[in-house]
């Protein structure tokens, strides 16, 4: 079974950046998409940026278009979400996600049967 694993969090002032990364480690991952999800305490999971690797199509939430990036390497199975200019609302644990069976939408938790544990971000104003 292959496993996500994310790296990069922290706490860091309004106005900062972050870089998180995710890895597929144990057995290959054949993915088609690859994302990243956030949940905020007392919030349900929401959708943050997705990139899909035929096409090199992605998708942003409307609340980090501009200010978040992503990126990745599909033969290594790895993406990428650089954050800039973070806001306290920001704040969330961010879990990384991917995607091998059925399309429900690059946005929709549905699309995605790989989930990492997930990483604290913390932003301080």
């Amino acid at each position: 079974q292959a496993q996500l694993v994310e790296s990069g969090g922290g706490l860091v002032q309004a106005g900062g950046s972050l870089r998180l990364s995710c890895a597929a480690s144990g057995r290959t991952l054949s993915s088609y998409i690859m994302g990243w999800f956030r949940q905020a305490p007392g919030k349900e999971r929401e959708f943050v940026a997705a990139i899909r690797w035929t096409g090199g199509h992605i998708l942003y939430a409307n609340s980090v278009e501009g200010r978040f990036t992503i990126s990745g390497d599909n033969a290594k199975n790895v993406v990428f979400l650089q954050m800039n200019s973070l806001k306290p609302e920001d704040t969330a644990a961010y879990y990384c996600a991917a995607g091998s069976g059925t399309y429900y939408g690059s946005d929709h938790p549905r699309t995605y049967n790989y989930w990492g544990q997930g990483t604290q971000v913390t932003v301080s104003s």
